[in-house]
């Protein structure tokens, strides 16, 4: 059975997606779509929130995405208000897939680094260097927050070939 992969990259100025398709017997995906919503910083957190579930739930159905995978939530301890407030976007996205039955995957980012880079903390331009190779880009997605968003659905529609292949 084929399977669409969306990945997102949450944030509470921009929010990277990308779709990959991987077809029955592949073993590689392929790109479908990647981009941002771009939600209005001048505006309270609420507003962008609901921005967030907008854009986002019209994209689930446009996309019908049969996994959608979001990197977990881990909280730097220089900078833990930034985990606090990426917590928002992240419990609007995870909300967004389950009122609309679309299955949900957490993926560290030190995994989806080293599926790419073999790096486990690759810098943002390694992995904009890495998702372009993979996917046979003429240049770099940008901005990072597409980059890693295609980095998660490529990661984890590599795990499904190879659940597939039962490995």
């Amino acid at each position: 059975m084929p399977h669409t992969v969306l990945g997102i990259d949450p944030g509470l100025r921009v929010t990277g997606y990308g779709a990959v398709r991987l077809a029955d017997g592949a073993l590689e995906p392929t790109l479908l779509e990647a981009g941002l919503i771009r939600l209005n910083a001048k505006v309270a957190i609420e507003a962008r929130l609901k921005q967030l579930a907008t854009d986002l739930d019209a994209l689930l159905a446009e996309l019908t995405p049969s996994v959608l995978v979001v990197e977990k939530l881990y909280a730097h301890y220089r900078h833990p208000r930034t985990a606090i407030l990426m917590a928002h976007a992240r419990g609007v996205i995870l909300l967004c897939a389950e009122q609309r039955g679309i299955a949900v995957e957490h993926v560290p980012s030190t995994a989806v680094k080293k599926a790419l880079t073999g790096y486990g903390h690759a810098s943002k331009q390694q992995m904009q260097r890495a998702v372009a190779s993979q996917l046979g880009l003429a240049r770099p997605p940008s901005p990072a927050d597409v980059a890693d968003a295609l980095a998660i659905a490529l990661t984890w529609g590599r795990r499904i070939a190879l659940n597939r292949l039962g490995r």
